[in-house]
């Protein structure tokens, strides 16, 4: 692994960027940072910590360290700092205001453009510390959770993402962890967890794992292993459409509460074939 410093200003930073809805990706620093890249979560900051990361930056304190992984082709995606990044480019994007304290000691409600030159060009002039890093799949997977201890924990399934991201993943993703997913508006009402933080995705992995014959503790790793370069995941939204109309078929189509988070998958397994 190799790993070196380097100082990015935001104004560098916020050039070309983009939020795509239809992809769900996101980019910056004129195209060259994937901001999100396949294994990363969605946006979770809620508004105290966003407006946190804005004035520690209006008020030129150091921000935490953030962490880029050099593709070797010019490019670059983030391992660690995803939420701090789309703060700062949605607020110099005039996406939202934040409170900041004025001289009689409240607070005005400020967005980028109605900063003061003087701190607008401040704000754009801060320089971000970054940590890249260079290195096998493996070595990232290892830095990713060692880097992510000290944040919001990661879920074992995030972790795998990191290692076996590609189009299926994304696919699935899509189908299962993106807001207001398909998944989610569809059959929420039988599920449990936080789909965000990917509670559906491992949930279906591990179901359509155990009906493809994989076992133990590492069925989902071996599932993933085994569908990784699958061009999309057609498959296994197949699969999860067919286990709930068995599901509604079975049990009908509006489910006690207490039956939310049935191990609904397991069960088609084992009965789908049942008179």
């Amino acid at each position: 692994m190799v790993i070196n410093e380097m100082k990015l200003k935001i104004r560098d930073l916020i050039q070309g960027y983009k939020e795509d809805d239809a992809t769900n990706r996101v980019v910056a620093w004129g195209g060259k940072l994937d901001v999100r890249p396949e294994y990363q979560r969605e946006f979770v900051y809620d508004d105290d910590k966003r407006n946190a990361v804005i004035n520690t930056v209006l008020n030129g304190f150091p921000l935490n360290i953030m962490y880029f992984v050099d593709r070797q082709d010019g490019t670059y995606e983030v391992l660690d700092g995803q939420q701090r990044i789309i703060s700062i480019c949605r607020y110099a994007c005039n996406g939202f205001s934040v409170r900041i304290p004025n001289a009689a000691g409240k607070f005005d409600t400020v967005n980028f453009p109605n900063l003061f030159q003087q701190n607008r060009d401040n704000f754009l002039n801060y320089e971000l510390t970054v940590y890249v890093c260079q290195g096998t799949d493996k070595e990232k997977l290892d830095w990713f959770q060692v880097i992510n201890i000290a944040g919001a924990v990661l879920t074992k399934q995030e972790i795998r993402n990191a290692l076996y991201h590609g189009s299926w993943l994304t696919d699935a993703k899509s189908a299962f962890s993106r807001r207001n997913c398909a998944a989610y508006r569809n059959y929420g009402k039988y599920m449990k967890g936080d789909y965000i933080r990917q509670d559906y995705l491992e949930t279906v992995f591990s179901w359509k794992a155990s009906a493809e014959g994989f076992r133990g503790k590492d069925a989902v790793v071996e599932f993933m292993q085994a569908h990784r370069y699958d061009a999309d995941a057609n498959d296994l939204w197949a699969y999860f459409e067919a286990v709930f109309d068995w599901v509604k078929h079975v049990f009908g189509s509006a489910p006690d509460k207490a039956m939310q988070g049935v191990a609904w998958g397991l069960l088609y397994n084992k009965h789908r074939h049942d008179n």
